[in-house]
């Protein structure tokens, strides 16, 4: 069975990797401001660098929380499928116990 990153794991990958790539494209933007033509060329090539690299960091982390959305909603759908009358109780008493507590206020 493959394992997948659990979302605070994405979550805290998907900032850092953000905000490094953003601190980094920032900081050659910069460098080419007060550099010469030539090298603001290069620097501003390496920082539109980063940002593709970051832009493909994200659509993997995107990817894999999809897949582990889908393996759960199979893993559910298999249970539904398998433990009908018990799916049945579990909404019927979800059901009672937020109608009680609607029925309070």
């Amino acid at each position: 069975m493959t394992t997948y990153p659990t979302v605070d794991e994405l979550s805290d990958a998907s900032q850092t990797a953000v905000n490094k790539a953003l601190s980094g494209a920032e900081d050659l933007l910069t460098q080419a401001a007060n550099s010469t033509a030539d090298k603001a060329a290069e620097l501003r090539t390496r920082a539109l660098e980063q940002l593709t690299a970051l832009r493909h960091r994200l659509q993997d982390a995107q990817t894999a929380a999809v897949q582990k959305g889908q393996a759960a909603a199979h893993a559910t759908d298999d249970y539904v499928h398998d433990h009908p009358w018990r799916s049945i109780l579990a909404a019927a008493s979800l059901g009672v116990v937020v109608g009680l507590l609607i029925s309070r206020r």
